[in-house]
């Protein structure tokens, strides 16, 4: 062995268990930087998270130019404009039903790209996500259960109300589960 690995070392500074009378660390008592120590948190997209919702945002957009029921050839545009009119009755009518549909997929659009964007944990965005969503779902069974389930009554625009919500809620759900990722090192690049 060489003269230095020989050498007893000493701190600087007094270690936990050892006597003031100059006892030495063992080797194993080597000192670390705490931040060299702690797990790091990465800051990542949720890309699967970001599509599901996007692609709400996307049915919810289509259903504007799709027909909604069979026996109304009013497409999800005319239903949108309707509600917008009678902005002062819009329960009484049940016109909120479509303005909440087509809306909260604008949300939950904005919401989906939002989550490409690099973040410790996504899961604000999935509770906001979640809100929205259940306000979609409130609105596409509101119709289903007044039509007694007979989904016969309903055309693509109300399919794709549908999907909205679905999409909606698992964007939202993988969002909510899923949580920071740890690691030893920061990432490179």
């Amino acid at each position: 062995m060489t003269e230095r690995q020989q050498e007893p070392t000493t701190r600087a500074f007094p270690v936990a268990g050892a006597s003031a009378a100059g006892a030495h660390p063992a080797a194993d008592d080597a000192t670390a930087p705490s931040w060299a120590t702690e797990r790091v948190v990465f800051r990542r997209p949720d890309a699967l998270a970001g599509v599901l919702l996007v692609l709400a945002g996307i049915t919810a957009g289509a259903s504007l130019l799709l027909r909604w029921l069979a026996d109304d050839d009013a497409n999800g545009l005319e239903w949108v404009g309707r509600a917008f009119g009678e902005l002062g009755d819009l329960v009484g009518t049940g016109l909120w039903q479509p303005l909440v549909i087509v809306l909260g997929g604008a949300m939950l659009l904005v919401l989906g790209l939002l989550m490409f964007a690099p973040a410790r944990t996504h899961r604000l965005l999935g509770l906001l996500a979640l809100l929205v969503s259940a306000g979609v779902t409130a609105a596409v069974l509101v119709p289903l259960v007044a039509a007694g389930w007979d989904l016969g009554s309903f055309r693509p625009g109300f399919w794709c109300a549908i999907a909205v919500a679905v999409l909606g809620l698992l964007g939202a759900l993988k969002a909510l589960v899923a949580g920071p990722r740890y690691g030893t090192e920061p990432p490179t690049g």
